[in-house]
């Protein structure tokens, strides 16, 4: 099993989007986070873009905005 996300304490879309939605959070966290987190749309633009190119609003799960803002660059 994978090691938890690295950025997991201070992604904003925990800390800020879904402060108040605990429990949608630790569904995302679970499918996204914790385990195998390269299946994360916001990881995988950090990963290629850089952190400052992910948007607050992406979902973990958006999958298709995801590549086309990386097609984008």
């Amino acid at each position: 099993m994978m090691a938890a996300c690295e950025f997991i304490s201070r992604c904003p879309f925990f800390n800020d989007r879904m402060k108040d939605m605990p429990a949608m959070s630790e569904i995302y966290k679970k499918n996204y986070c914790q385990g195998d987190h390269s299946n994360c749309a916001r990881y995988q633009v950090r990963e290629k873009l850089g952190t400052d190119k992910v948007p607050p609003d992406l979902f973990p799960n958006q999958h298709d905005r995801a590549m086309k803002l990386m097609a984008e660059g």
